[in-house]
């Protein structure tokens, strides 16, 4: 039998936090909702991708000419700027959500937040996304384990998602056990323990 303090871990405290993934660390990141589940409206606001990239997502980067040759004394050929590609992070949710103890069961107090979320996932801002469903745990424990139980969770709510009819192929389920803290300053606490949806487009 696991000790209370396993039990703490693997027990996710309800609250809800979103997250717009950001160039800073997740802390920077994060706002705090309360403890009602954000509603579908609050949820495509944070998923929703900018579809058309302004010149502000681009850089140019003056590549360095050849020297002149000392033999002929003629300059190389000036080779114009390249251009690159600097990506921005992709938009994200994190839910904390409760589950059964020890188990990838969703707690039925979470599954209004997994309902708004359904919602969100099948409305005409983010019908033609495809998102990743993320499961992360605290580092209590095996990393073996807290991989398995990550990627049941994951599994779990993307199974939910589509219960309530958001198409599976829309939705890509990955575990990350403790790979990813939230909170790395603090490994064990519940912000943690939380399931992140990453819009992929």
């Amino acid at each position: 039998m696991r000790c209370f303090s396993t039990f703490a871990s693997r027990s996710c405290a309800l609250f809800l936090v979103c997250a717009i993934a950001a160039a800073h660390s997740p802390l920077q990141a994060q706002s705090t909702l309360g403890s009602a589940a954000p509603t579908p409206e609050q949820m495509i606001e944070q998923l929703k991708g900018a579809r058309t990239r302004s010149l502000r997502n681009l850089g140019v980067e003056q590549v360095p000419t050849t020297p002149s040759s000392p033999v002929t004394g003629m300059a190389a050929p000036q080779i114009s700027p390249a251009t690159k590609v600097e990506r921005e992070p992709r938009p994200s949710l994190s839910l904390l959500i409760q589950f059964d103890f020890d188990s990838a069961r969703v707690s039925p107090v979470s599954r209004q937040a997994l309902n708004n979320l359904a919602i969100a996932l099948q409305s005409v801002d983010l019908k033609a996304s495809k998102f990743a469903i993320e499961g992360h745990t605290d580092a209590q424990g095996r990393a073996e384990y807290n991989q398995q139980l990550s990627q049941q969770r994951a599994d779990a709510v993307r199974e939910l998602l589509a219960s309530q009819g958001v198409a599976k192929e829309r939705l890509n389920s990955i575990g990350k056990g403790a790979t990813e803290l939230a909170d790395p300053a603090a490994p064990l606490a519940s912000a943690n323990r939380r399931v992140r949806v990453v819009n992929l487009d």
